[in-house]
């Protein structure tokens, strides 16, 4: 699954060029307006589909979008893997906060040093909190991930020594965003662990999620944003799969998520306390996300039930192509682009009602 690209390395004499490229990196400008102490040099993620900017492109699964209609809005309409019409949330805020327009995957082959230096994502569709949940769809679960991010903090090494590297790890934003393919897919829909109730399963996640947390802080990981499940009753998939012949939000999904989330905010409290340095901050998609699919002209939609693509109740992955899924004549107006993700413009509505109560937490 690993590529091959060479990576090149400043030597010690030129540091001070290294250093420079880190600060002078791209001619993105920040939009929203950090503290001035803040330095924020890279944004890593970590998770699922959501975060997900093409690495399973480079993985044998099912759970893949490197085709259109994915993509449209993107950069010149390239379907790049990203589930999504456009970009989604690490590229939103690495543009927020001025790094750069967009974060490749970590198995892009077109990677190279600046890029490794102001983030990459080594997040893969289809995985979760559960170890079983990549299993069932052949992706990269987190502890691989952990396993990669071991490479890259090698790779970042080579390129600008010990001491700078330590500082990019310890100041840059990481995101961990999973949670949704455990419940969605695991517990509810393949019923892959049928010896757990809903609550033993959600400790099981919260345990998970805290323990991969952890696991990042020893790696020198201060600046975390750890996002809640979703409301994920209320994708359109699922209220075709679980929401009766109306397709109402499937509640007892709904629950669950709000179960596991009202269990990953305190042991994120207890990180807190009790590892030293460490900022991990929870980020509650639940609710505003709920909000814009209740109230969807609040926020400029038109469409909160259905995709963009094709009949917007089902088609996810493979079964939205240009083959056989049409597109809706205006993508902007759908809060979801398939039956599983939001739309481009729904991530930009969420970073903005998002990033500014968390920032100030990272100071």
């Amino acid at each position: 699954m690993k590529n091959n690209t060479s990576w090149s390395c400043c030597s010690w004499s030129s540091w001070k060029l290294c250093l420079l490229s880190v600060l002078i990196l791209t001619d993105t400008i920040a939009a929203v307006k950090l503290p001035p102490n803040l330095i924020i040099p890279a944004v890593i993620a970590f998770g699922d589909s959501i975060v997900d900017t093409g690495m399973n492109n480079y993985v044998k699964t099912v759970v893949k979008c490197d085709f259109q209609p994915y993509g449209i809005n993107f950069q010149g309409g390239v379907a790049t893997g990203r589930f999504c019409d456009g970009r989604v949330p690490v590229d939103l805020l690495a543009e927020e906060f001025g790094i750069k327009l967009n974060v490749p995957a970590y198995f892009d082959s077109k990677l190279n040093s600046k890029d490794l230096l102001t983030g990459v994502s080594f997040a893969s569709g289809g995985s979760g909190y559960d170890p079983i949940t990549p299993k069932l769809v052949t992706v990269i679960s987190l502890e691989e991930q952990l396993t990669y991010f071991e490479e890259y903090i090698e790779k970042v090494k080579n390129i600008v020594g010990e001491e700078r590297k330590d500082f990019i790890i310890a100041n840059s934003l990481f995101l961990v965003v999973a949670g949704s393919d455990d419940i969605a897919n695991t517990y509810y829909t393949l019923r892959a662990r049928p010896q757990y109730d809903v609550d033993s399963y959600t400790t099981l996640m919260s345990d998970s999620a805290s323990a991969f947390v952890a696991k990042l802080y020893g790696y020198g990981v201060r600046r975390l944003a750890v996002f809640s499940a979703p409301p994920i009753g209320c994708v359109p998939s699922q209220r075709t799969l679980g929401g009766g012949i109306l397709r109402d939000c499937a509640d007892t999904y709904n629950e669950a998520a709000k179960l596991f989330n009202s269990k990953l905010s305190p042991k994120l409290d207890m990180l807190r306390k009790t590892l030293p340095g460490i900022k991990p901050i929870y980020i509650n998609i639940y609710d505003p996300l709920l909000d814009i699919i209740q109230n969807p002209a609040n926020y400029g939609f038109k469409v909160a039930n259905k995709g963009c693509c094709g009949t917007g109740a089902i088609e996810v992955a493979v079964l939205c192509n240009k083959i056989t899924s049409s597109v809706c004549p205006d993508v902007s107006s759908h809060v979801f682009w398939d039956s599983y993700h939001p739309t481009e413009h729904t991530y930009k509505v969420l970073v903005s009602l998002l990033i500014n109560k968390f920032i100030d937490q990272f100071v």
